[in-house]
């Protein structure tokens, strides 16, 4: 991501990433939230980004915009890139 695509829209309200914290499928989430999750919370220190283990999920990503709208993307399979494009799609989603 660069660093505008760590600036999100004003009308995302909270970013939520649900993985598991052991499993292989997660793998590529864990590394993408150690690299990017730093950078994210300087850009928007007053957005939460949530992140939520438990054992045997699946990982996906939930944007909850105004008015409670809320998209759910799934991460499984994808690499770093594909999962930095989802979540930035997710981001500006809230304009």
């Amino acid at each position: 991501m660069s660093a505008g695509k760590y600036v999100f829209t004003k009308g995302l309200k909270e970013l939520r990433f649900h993985h598991c914290q052991t499993s292989e499928h997660s793998n590529a989430v864990r590394a993408f939230l150690t690299r990017a999750y730093p950078t994210m919370k300087h850009h928007n220190p007053h957005t939460p980004i949530m992140i939520r283990e438990a054992l045997g999920i699946e990982p996906r990503v939930f944007a909850r915009y105004e008015f409670g709208r809320e998209k759910m993307v799934g991460l499984k399979g994808l690499d770093d890139k594909g999962i930095e494009e989802k979540v930035t799609t997710l981001v500006k989603d809230g304009q």
